[in-house]
This record gives C-alpha cells, sequence and structure tokens, in this order.
C-alpha cells in the first residue's frame, strides 16, 4: 500500500489529513479575515484588493479549487471518523456516556457545527464571490475609479485611476440585509467554535502539543477564536449599527465600462 493511499484507508492517515486540511483551511481563514478588515479603510484599499486577486487568473481559480477540495477531504475525514469511533463504541454505553459528559461543549458538536459552516460557505461564495444572491448587484454592475495606487510589499499593482467593481459598496450594502448580517454573524460564531476544538485537536494530531505546555496552548487557541470571532463580528455589527458610514468615495454609481 502507497503512502498516499494509506492516508484515505487507514484511521491515522485520515487524523492526518483532517489535521493537515484543517490547517490549511485555518490559514485561509484568518487570511480572508484581514482582506475583509480593508473594508474600515479607504475603497481603495478592497478594491485595489478584490483587483489584485482576480489579476492572478488562472492561480485564483487554482486556488478556489484547491480550498474546495481540502474542504471536502475535510468533512469527508471527520465523517468517516465520526462513524468509526461511533462502531468502536458499540456496547461500552457507560464508558461512551462518561466520556461525553467530561467532553467540552465544542468537542461534542464539532461536527455538525461544521455541517453549518460548509453551508455558510456555499452561501457566502454565491454572495460575495459569484454574485448570485446580491440583490443589488453592486460587484458586476458598477464600478469605482481608484484614486491611489493600491500596492502589495511597497509595489503597486493597480494604479490609481483604474475602474475596478464596487466591491467596498457591495459588501457595505449586502451587510445592511439584517437578514445576510446575522446568518454572517451566527456562522462565523459556529466556526470559531469549531475552531475551538479543532485547532487544540490538530496539534495533537501533528504532533504540535505536549504536556508541558497544553494549557497554555489551549489559553491561546482561545484568545485567538475569540479575536477570529471579534474581527468578523466588526464588520457587519459596525454596518448594522452605523458605527461604520460608507466612505463618500464609495458613492460611484455609474455602471461599468464594458456594460455601457
Amino acid at each position: 500500500m502507497s503512502l498516499f493511499a494509506n492516508l484515505f484507508r487507514s484511521s491515522i492517515g485520515r487524523k492526518f489529513l483532517m489535521a493537515l486540511s484543517g490547517l490549511i483551511l485555518i490559514g485561509f481563514a484568518t487570511g480572508h479575515l484581514v482582506g475583509n478588515l480593508q473594508i474600515f479603510e479607504h475603497p481603495d484599499k478592497i478594491n485595489g484588493y478584490a483587483l489584485f486577486l482576480r489579476q492572478t487568473g488562472p492561480l485564483l481559480w487554482v486556488a478556489r479549487l484547491g480550498l474546495l477540495a481540502t474542504v471536502a477531504v475535510h468533512i469527508w475525514a471527520a465523517t468517516v471518523l465520526t462513524k468509526e469511533n461511533i462502531r468502536a463504541r458499540g456496547g461500552q454505553s457507560y464508558s461512551a456516556k462518561t466520556t461525553w459528559i467530561r467532553a467540552s461543549l465544542s468537542s461534542r458538536y464539532i461536527r455538525w457545527t461544521g455541517y453549518v459552516v460548509f453551508a455558510f460557505i456555499i452561501y457566502h461564495i454565491a454572495h460575495f464571490t459569484l454574485g448570485l444572491t446580491d440583490p443589488t448587484d453592486y460587484k458586476t454592475h458598477y464600478s469605482y475609479v481608484m484614486e491611489h495606487d493600491y500596492t502589495v510589499a511597497g509595489f503597486p499593482v493597480v494604479a490609481a485611476g483604474t475602474e475596478v467593481e464596487n466591491v467596498y459598496l457591495m459588501v457595505y450594502r449586502g451587510f445592511e440585509s439584517v437578514p445576510v448580517a446575522l446568518f454572517y454573524i451566527i456562522a462565523v460564531g459556529l466556526l470559531s467554535f469549531h475552531l475551538l476544538h479543532g485547532m487544540e485537536s490538530l496539534f495533537q494530531t501533528l504532533g504540535w502539543s505536549s504536556q508541558t505546555w497544553v494549557g497554555a496552548l489551549r489559553k491561546v487557541v482561545a484568545v485567538f477564536c475569540l479575536l477570529y470571532f471579534l474581527g468578523n463580528l466588526a464588520i457587519p455589527g459596525s454596518i448594522l449599527t452605523g458605527a461604520l458610514q460608507p466612505h463618500p468615495a464609495a458613492h460611484v454609481h455609474a455602471p461599468m465600462t464594458a456594460q455601457n
């Protein structure tokens, strides 16, 4: 049996796949949040950022398909391992009950929170990436003219004067919808709850945890999950409460040149 095949056929391999895929998804989720927090800056920031990502062309779709594959592997491994654990506990009701009582709340419901988060990811892509559920359709029909260069690591990648999609206004108008904003808040709350147990588990699986500093690790994980939730909460929360008002430069309601 090859090493690659063993990853999918053995319990240890599936645990490793779930941990590794989880680590990749945590990295993406963190980077995604950092990018989204640019909504609190000048519209040039998030609009330039969005165009920069699209300019990577095929690489962007390779990354997207890779992330979808990673999500699929993560869900598959988690589901198979859960079924194996249920079969292994057969005939041990007392032991299983005791283990369930001692388990943390996040670990008890990690599988179900994962499924809810997956449903949210599908909706989030449909809304903010494909624009299929965006009633205002700002992303595809309205433009924004860059006032300043957008730079990455000090290098200009989107020049001032470039006409781009008004992603800033699309995000802002999207979160003005109370149902959309509340769904987003609940979903990222469940994701943070999911990470609370998942991150600790992946550290153990990958051998990065030890008895000497497991307590400190749990505190670091808890702080990270709290900050992640608060960072995501800040965007729809600020828009719903009116704490964040749209930047004057964002109100450019000119149809995209390509559609004139």
